[in-house]
């Protein structure tokens, strides 16, 4: 077949919707997409967006493909274990999509260069599934405007919200902390379950780059598979905290900043920075915090950072940040 043929028949089904057309084809092959994450749920949100034609997409991920990864993340195969994910992802994704311009990073996303990740994208995809880059992306889309998709899956439920462009950021949605700590690898995962929720996050950013109404900004869609349930609701009302605790990375630390290593040393060895303080969190209190600099809460994920400040906040008027420290470059 032509290949001029061959690429105006590949969109037929998709242009044929008369909510789509040629325009809105053309609308998606100008589109700039970062996706953040190429495990479970970044592998059906690459397929479908560059199944597609969304023309751009630039993709983070720091993570190695492991066999335990193959059940549920379809992009690779037993040959890619060992390999960068974003780069055995390209070279799928090239076969099936080669005239996307493809952008893979092989690093994890900090508040260090998130500014430079966001700034280029149209639309934002947080596939990563990680307390401290969900929350980094928030604050950042919140800033610049753009929507942000973001979702979680666990065991045999998740959810798919679009926050930020307009509407209320992640931190207007859930402001507190979460107690669960559990995640795919503690708690396991079925792979159905991160296929469609990736899908979901995928068929969202098509529909708020067509323009579709009603708009998914401000919406949250749950599902789970263990009770047969679907949910949702609408939180475009939803009011932004009025303090925040901003995760930052280790680039935007000072020397007059006062880190608090949270981690036991069987668990870190090394602190977070070499002046760390190591404090365990049963131990420390609102009054161990100096009121003359900023107070950085330092563990792996972030996440355990987050509680404590959630807890000293009240009694503590003082400028607080978090670090996930375990997720250095």
């Amino acid at each position: 077949m032509d290949p001029g043929l061959r690429e105006m028949s590949r969109f037929d089904r998709q242009t044929a919707l008369p909510e789509v057309g040629a325009e809105g084809q053309q609308r998606l092959a100008s589109a700039h997409i970062l996706v953040v994450g190429a495990g479970g749920l970044g592998c059906p949100v690459l397929q479908y967006l560059a199944g597609a034609g969304i023309g751009e997409i630039t993709v983070m991920d720091g993570d190695l493909v492991e066999a335990t990864n193959l059940p549920r993340q379809p992009l690779y195969t037993f040959a890619d274990v060992g390999r960068y994910k974003v780069e055995a992802a390209r070279r799928r994704l090239m076969a099936m999509a080669p005239e996307l311009r493809l952008h893979p990073h092989a690093r994890d996303l900090t508040p260090d260069n998130v500014a430079a990740a966001v700034g280029p994208a149209d639309l934002v995809i947080d596939a990563a599934d990680s307390y401290a880059v969900s929350y980094t992306l928030s604050d950042c889309c919140q800033q610049l405007g753009r929507p942000l998709i973001s979702a979680s899956a666990l065991a045999q439920s998740g959810y798919v919200g679009v926050f930020c462009g307009g509407g209320p950021s992640l931190r207007a949605v859930f402001p507190d902390p979460t107690d669960r700590s559990a995640t795919c690898a503690s708690a396991g995962i079925m792979g159905p379950v991160v296929g469609v929720i990736g899908a979901l996050q995928a068929q969202l950013a098509l529909k708020l780059l067509l323009g579709h109404q009603p708009t998914p900004l401000g919406r949250m869609l749950s599902l789970d598979f263990a009770g047969l349930q679907m949910g949702g609701f609408d939180f475009a009302t939803a009011a932004e905290p009025a303090r925040s605790l901003p995760f930052i990375g280790m680039n935007s630390l000072t020397a007059a900043d006062y880190v608090i290593e949270l981690r036991p040393e069987d668990e870190a060895a090394e602190p977070a920075t070499t002046t760390a303080v190591r404090i365990l969190p049963d131990r420390l209190t609102a009054a161990d915090l100096p009121t003359d600099r900023r107070v950085v809460l330092a563990c792996h994920s972030g996440l355990r950072a987050w509680r404590k400040a959630a807890e000293l906040a009240p009694d503590f008027a003082g400028d607080l940040a978090l670090l996930a420290a375990g997720r250095r470059q």
